[in-house]
């Protein structure tokens, strides 16, 4: 019978935690210091720990490494509540097995154990610093499923492919797969391929020969010589020409490539990367994607969430912002409350990028050094296109219409013959980030939000539950 080590400073969660393993059959034992812990596993007890990041006598990462040069087969699961970015990374560089960001659902922590119990032991990573600058921003549970995938995909050359709305940060969670990794001493090299021309697009990428084409008079490496080694992104995929498709599909399958007018085949060592806005599954059925492409490039799927998805973000982003701004020289700068419940309930038609450039001229364009809730409305509402897709927009309503009748031609095409309610499909699309937004404007507060969407607070809690709806608890 294995034995499970649970450290928690906190009582309750010990009590949940150990009943939930005693049900399934483990022997357990509970402490709440790291001391103890030390002592358990020094002594060679315990087949699996679970802990928490933040103990009352240290830093379960400040020993962690010790801990496994001790017992190196000894799977740990980390807990945390600080559900930060670097948090995930740093337990997969300290050799934690997995990262359960708190409040976790128990289910997912026992099967989670039993994977830890029954998988081979793992080498132990590097050291993080732990005061890296974090990439990326945010604390919401979708953020929380892309942390726990990059920190996962660091230990691997895997290829990803990346969906996300423009301005949703498609590019930094490439940068961090790429800085977190083995190959962060390579080089990151980006392209866009929406912003090069279609005929240059296979030279940008191979290289060239003299003499190749009209104007090549000399000979030009591509984008895959300056990655090697390290990481091609290749962002707005959907937007490569068939002919440069069928020659990144050469490359994915054989591993090398020639350049334009070249004969010589060169052997290529890069992770790629790939990122879209596209529906690419649309763009295949269409004939503008080569579907045997897509699943080269689709091996670890990510899809970033819209920033109106993970409102409950939008604070701990404007305060990055306000942060990076003092770092350029401008003056220090803070919201009042009011004014982060105005930017939580705007919808964010340009993600995250949008919200960046409206809290820099925020900054930038006022003296005071409290940001109101009357200084963030005027300067949402001078910013907004006349079409924009938010809050007040005069137009929300035609885009709604616009983007459902999309929708229902998308789900005709792609379940033809099928009995799938389509009804039902497009109903859970539009509540979804409709209770989103509601519920974090409301601050989490599942009574307030039910009366303002005009239904029952029984039917809101069933809707969040089953649209696995992330409720915030409080803005800080």
């Amino acid at each position: 019978m294995a034995e499970v080590l649970v450290a928690d400073d906190d009582a309750a969660i010990r009590t949940v935690v150990s009943q939930a393993l005693i049900r399934e059959g483990y022997e357990v034992r509970t402490t709440s210091n790291i001391a103890t812990l030390r002592q358990w596993t020094n002594g060679g007890a315990g087949d699996l720990v679970i802990t928490d990041v933040a103990m009352p006598d240290g830093n379960i990462f400040d020993v962690m490494p010790a801990l496994k040069r001790n017992r190196p087969d000894l799977p740990f699961i980390v807990m945390s509540a600080q559900n930060t970015f670097m948090t995930a990374i740093t337990a997969t560089e300290k050799g934690a097995y997995d990262y359960l960001p708190k409040p976790f659902d128990l289910r997912e922590m026992i099967d989670t154990a039993a994977r830890a119990l029954q998988a081979p032991a793992a080498a132990s990573g590097g050291d993080a610093e732990s005061n890296a600058a974090m990439p990326l921003v945010g604390r919401s549970a979708a953020m929380q499923d892309i942390y726990r995938v990059i920190a996962r995909m660091t230990q691997t050359d895997l290829t990803v492919l990346i969906n996300g709305e423009s301005g949703t940060g498609k590019e930094l969670v490439a940068r961090a797969l790429h800085d977190f990794s083995r190959r962060s001493k390579g080089p990151f090299v980006a392209i866009n391929m929406a912003a090069i021309p279609r005929e240059l697009i296979e030279s940008e990428l191979f290289g060239h020969e003299k003499g190749a084409f009209t104007g090549a008079e000399t000979r030009s490496e591509g984008r895959f010589e300056q990655a090697n080694g390290g990481t091609l992104f290749l962002d707005e995929i959907g937007d490569m020409p068939m002919e440069a498709q069928t020659r990144l599909l050469r490359v994915l399958q054989e591993g090398e490539y020639t350049t334009v007018g070249g004969r010589r085949p060169i052997g290529t060592d890069v992770r790629i990367v790939a990122a879209t806005h596209q529906n690419l599954p649309a763009l295949i059925d269409a004939g503008q994607f080569r579907e045997d492409l897509y699943y080269r490039l689709n091996v670890v799927p990510m899809r970033l969430p819209a920033l109106r998805e993970r409102a409950q973000d939008v604070p701990d982003l404007a305060r990055h912002f306000l942060a990076q701004c003092v770092e350029r020289g401008l003056p220090r700068k803070s919201f009042e409350q009011a004014a982060f419940d105005r930017l939580i309930a705007y919808g964010w038609p340009g993600n995250v990028r949008e919200l960046e450039n409206v809290v820099q001229r925020l900054v930038a364009l006022h003296p005071q050094e409290v940001i109101t809730a009357e200084l963030a409305s005027n300067e949402l509402a001078a910013t907004q296109l006349p079409t924009a897709s938010n809050a007040v927009s005069g137009n929300a309503r035609e885009r709604l219409e616009d983007a459902v009748s999309d929708l229902t031609v998308e789900l005709l095409a792609e379940r033809q013959g099928s009995r799938e309610d389509i009804h039902q499909t497009i109903i859970d699309a539009v509540e979804k980030p409709m209770i989103g937004v509601v519920l974090a404007h409301m601050r989490g507060n599942q009574i307030q939000a039910a009366r303002r969407l005009g239904v029952n607070r029984n039917t809101l809690r069933k809707k969040v539950r089953n649209l696995s709806i992330a409720v915030m608890r409080a803005i800080g």
